[in-house]
């Protein structure tokens, strides 16, 4: 569904905030980008910040016209600060557009369009659009970078998606803080048990001891690291023992 969702910048000037759209495009799991007419393309600035999106940058495809970008889109969301007298659809709220455009998007291509840093869309190109979307923001100072813009949708589009029960979307956890496998926690209670006998905490082997360290251990859960952490005291007493 996300590879269905195009990022179409119209004449971007700073080749850098392609880079950094790119960025924005890539933390919320977006790939195709389409360049309409940019001044400068490809370009160091652009591939540098992108930092780490190079991948985005290396996949974008530059055409001549945002007719030619939407072509094959079934909805178009032209993004404006700036509200036209043209009689578009238009969400106030960017994220009833998108779950307006993932839910087009199961199927077919949509797409997303960003005018340039100055002035935005023309009226020429919002008529290329199906729908207007508009950032909320301060009435005083409601100006946006070009790539903060593209965050924010993407943003929005990336939450709509993984709200849905079909995207299966789970938060990663780091590796440190996943549970032990049940074989790293064997290992460290035969490593306890190890010490135990070795210190003359027991003189001879306990179950019922034991046992009850195991209940211990399994009502704290320990993560992967803090098991790690008192493998490494264990380790540690052990030389302490063969240093007396």
């Amino acid at each position: 569904m996300l590879s269905n969702i195009r990022i179409v910048l119209v004449q971007t000037y700073h080749p850098g905030n392609i880079g950094a759209s790119a960025r924005a495009m890539k933390t919320m799991g977006l790939t195709d980008l389409v360049l309409v007419n940019p001044r400068c393309f490809p370009d160091s600035e652009a591939s540098r910040l992108a930092a780490g999106a190079e991948d985005v940058i290396d996949g974008a495809r530059v055409v001549e016209s945002l007719e030619e970008a939407v072509s094959d889109c079934v909805q178009v969301v032209g993004a404006s600060a700036r509200l036209r007298s043209l009689p578009l659809p238009h969400f106030d709220e960017p994220e009833a557009m998108a779950r307006e455009l993932v839910t087009n998007a199961a199927d077919d291509p949509v797409a997303l369009v960003f005018g340039r840093e100055r002035f935005g869309l023309t009226n020429d190109e919002i008529r290329c659009c199906s729908h207007q979307v508009s950032i909320p923001a301060n009435p005083d100072y409601g100006i946006l970078n070009l790539s903060q813009a593209v965050q924010v949708l993407a943003y929005e589009t990336f939450k709509a998606w993984r709200q849905r029960p079909e995207s299966l979307y789970r938060q990663p956890r780091p590796v440190e803080e996943r549970q032990p496998a049940r074989e790293q926690l064997d290992h460290f209670h035969a490593h306890l048990g190890r010490v135990m006998q070795a210190s003359g905490f027991l003189t001879q082997p306990h179950a019922r001891t034991e046992a009850q360290l195991q209940a211990l251990f399994a009502r704290a859960r320990p993560s992967r690291k803090e098991l790690s952490l008192l493998r490494g005291l264990l380790r540690s007493l052990e030389e302490s023992a063969k240093g007396d």
